[in-house]
């Protein structure tokens, strides 16, 4: 197949493009690579893939690991290069992770999520619909959820109460894709994402802010009181589950969608709107005390804690329901904790620590 990644110098995009081309996808990689956080990280993820900077060639860079594969330095809010690159390439598969992320920072720089992802998603959507994609990925986040007070947190829950402008960008992106589905046939499915960790994992997590202020011997922020619990997710799983999913579109009956419908077979989730939401996670929710223990534990340094109160923004809880894609796709996360801050820290202080 032939496939666009966007946000490819990101976390899960540069894991997700190298599984794709290693498995013999035509893979094609678009990434900003802007500042928002180190960019030594997204230069590092790039270059295991087989790309080395600088980036300043519109046509792309073929990588020296699969060389039918490539990366663009492009934003996804340019409308006239989202459209000449879907004009030319004509893919088969798209996956946006493209976006601005970060809870916390969305309380400080609005217009940054406003522009990118309600924007830039809109000129994917567009762009999918002008040039017959036959099925559209995209990030959507455990923060819909919001308020919602019962856990697990399941797709069939209510998500109308987030409380970050960050997570009311994401359920927006489930309703314009949802929209165009219903519109336009796309095949589309929305993933919601829980705290994903790992090796080459974004500066702005707790794993990361955790392991470099106690290397450092800074006390690290522990958020009301410590008194929290997150769905952490290696990122391999969540790859793996991502891949399920691009391979398996969402289909329905031809004839329940006046003919605007391009698939095939059975609707498998929102009547005729070839459309469906899945929580993508561990399931095995781990208070943030105990998640703190264990990074001390691979690093062999006790933390020095600050205790503050909970942040705008944050959620005491997050615990994702993934029966649905286990069900349907056979997804089952496979890294337990342990195993998975262990490759994190060898890889913290094997690799970042030493400069890459």
């Amino acid at each position: 197949m032939k496939i666009l990644v966007t946000g490819a110098a990101g976390f899960i995009g540069a894991n997700l493009f190298g599984r794709l081309a290693a498995r013999g996808d035509e893979v094609i990689g678009l990434d900003n690579i802007n500042d928002y956080y180190d960019v030594r990280l997204k230069y590092g993820r790039l270059a295991r893939n087989g790309f080395e900077g600088p980036f300043e060639n519109r046509a792309g860079q073929n990588s020296k690991t699969w060389p039918c594969c490539r990366f663009i330095k492009g934003d996804i809010c340019d409308k006239s290069l989202v459209d000449k690159l879907f004009r030319k390439e004509h893919f088969d598969v798209v996956v946006n992770l493209a976006a601005q992320a970060g809870v916390r920072y969305s309380i400080t720089n609005p217009y940054a999520y406003l522009r990118s992802n309600l924007e830039g998603f809109l000129n994917i959507l567009e762009a999918c619909r002008n040039n017959k994609v036959k099925h559209l990925v995209f990030a959507s986040s455990s923060s819909v959820y919001g308020l919602n007070t019962k856990v697990p947190f399941s797709e069939d829950d209510k998500a109308d109460s987030p409380v970050s402008l960050y997570g009311a960008t994401k359920k927006s992106n489930e309703l314009m894709a949802h929209s165009y589905s219903k519109l336009y046939g796309i095949p589309a499915t929305g993933l919601r994402f829980f705290t994903v960790y790992g090796p080459w994992g974004r500066p702005d997590m707790s794993p990361m802010l955790f392991a470099t202020a106690i290397s450092n011997g800074n006390p690290i922020k522990v958020f009301n009181g410590g008194d929290m619990i997150r769905d952490f997710t290696y990122v391999d799983d969540i790859v793996e589950g991502t891949i399920r999913v691009i391979d398996n579109p969402p289909t329905c009956h031809p004839e329940r969608s006046e003919g605007s419908c391009r698939s095939e077979g059975s609707c498998r989730s929102e009547g005729s709107v070839p459309f469906r939401v899945y929580n993508i996670g561990c399931s095995q929710p781990v208070r943030l005390m105990d998640f703190i223990s264990e990074i001390e534990s691979a690093l062999g340094v006790e933390a020095k804690k600050e205790f503050l109160p909970m942040q705008p923004g944050d959620v005491y809880q997050t615990y994702a329901d993934c029966s649905k894609l286990e069900n349907e796709l056979g997804y089952r996360p496979s890294t337990a904790l342990h195993d998975g801050i262990g490759r994190f820290i060898e890889w913290f202080k094997n690799e970042w620590q030493t400069g890459c």
